[in-house]
């Protein structure tokens, strides 16, 4: 067994998530998890280039820059806290933080920033990084890319589950015996957050207790739900190149809901567009089990209304067994460094659509 870490700065952009882990591929215990919060102005310049405002090549460099520092110092923070020395640490995996995402267009690609040069000089530890993009090359999506670690971590189990992660996207991984597939079903908490922000000044509604005053305009949530991302088969993945405030005030127009009410109905609209999906999946008579993680997990209405939409399921947490619900996606990118770095494939192409299982990501050495 060896020690890796993984680094996840999600499309919530609230901050960094990094997971200490201990795998040999199969096995796979997290061992120390912490939190490093994203600079606001670095949030707000992420921001401003995901909804497609103009930019330029120095101001993507300087992103690119501060966020491998971020990273870099998210990871100092992690080996502090645990009192880790470098030297134990085989390998660094980092998502990067993504800024765009087209996989369908006529020359597909993705963009992830956060220089894993600065991650891997500044820590003194390999890094791997660029997870994505080797699957796109190969005809992929990808993403998701957690599938393939949901596949790894669940496999030991008799039962058949689906993993629902609710981060900025949701996503699942359906866990079927050796048929594992996911998909993006769209929003997961970014349109919550994105109104939250704007309207209430804070950055997500705590315990959901602003969007359980409101009332759901059943309107809005039939205008929501039009989007074509929806209704499109798999394998598809999304990002807040699509789902952003923009978008979301174009299907406001002409409307005159209160704030309250808007946000209630986006938390509708994330429980309807994940339940849509699980229900499809009906013909599955094998799996009626939903284990969620991400932060949506926490949000109270929102796994109110997954139940209401669900109800012959079971739903709950990864902590049944023994998951940390709150640090999966990095825990993931753990594991895919422990991939790479053994020559391993990452990806699933069941999820992504690729040609072909593949070692994924670029090693940055310590020195």
């Amino acid at each position: 067994m060896e020690k890796y870490i993984g680094i996840m700065s999600g499309t919530s952009l609230d901050g960094v998530d990094t997971a200490l882990v201990e795998t040999d591929g199969k096995a796979i215990r997290l061992l120390e998890h912490d939190f490093f919060a994203m600079p606001d102005d670095l949030k707000k310049s992420v921001l401003d280039v995901c909804i497609g405002q103009q930019t330029n090549l120095v101001n993507i460099g300087e992103i690119d820059h501060r966020l491998g520092q971020v990273f870099a110092n998210a990871v100092s923070q992690l080996l502090t806290k645990t009192k880790t020395p470098p030297s134990d640490i085989k390998a660094i995996g980092s998502h990067g933080q993504t800024v765009f995402h087209a996989p369908d267009g006529p020359y597909p690609f993705t963009m992830q920033l956060g220089d894993a040069n600065i991650i891997a000089a500044q820590t003194g530890i390999t890094t791997v990084a660029d997870f994505r993009r080797k699957d796109i090359a190969l005809g992929g999506q990808g993403a998701p890319l957690v599938p393939a670690f949901h596949q790894a971590l669940f496999d030991h189990l008799d039962n058949h589950i689906i993993i629902l992660n609710i981060g900025g996207i949701a996503n699942i991984s359906i866990i079927d015996g050796d048929k594992t597939s996911g998909y993006d079903t769209g929003p997961g908490n970014m349109l919550m957050d994105a109104w939250m922000q704007k309207h209430f000044n804070q950055p997500y509604d705590k315990d959901a207790k602003i969007a359980s005053s409101g009332e759901i305009n059943l309107d809005l949530l039939s205008e929501l739900l039009n989007e074509d991302y929806l209704h499109q088969p798999a394998p598809k993945s999304t990002g807040r190149e699509l789902f952003n405030l923009p978008w979301l005030e174009k299907k406001l127009h002409g409307t005159n809901l209160s704030s309250i009410d808007v946000l209630t109905t986006l938390t509708e609209f994330t429980a309807v567009a994940i339940a849509n999906d699980i229900r499809k999946l009906t013909r599955i008579n094998t799996i009626n089990e939903l284990l969620a993680c991400g932060g949506g997990a926490s949000n109270p209405l929102l796994m109110e209304r997954l139940q209401h939409h669900l109800h012959d399921w079971q739903i709950g947490n990864t902590m049944k067994y023994g998951i940390n619900a709150d640090f999966m996606e990095a825990m993931a990118f753990a594991w895919l460094a422990h991939q790479t770095i053994n020559h391993l494939p990452g990806n699933l192409p069941a999820a992504t659509g690729a040609s072909r299982l593949a070692v994924l990501g670029a090693i940055y050495l310590a020195n």
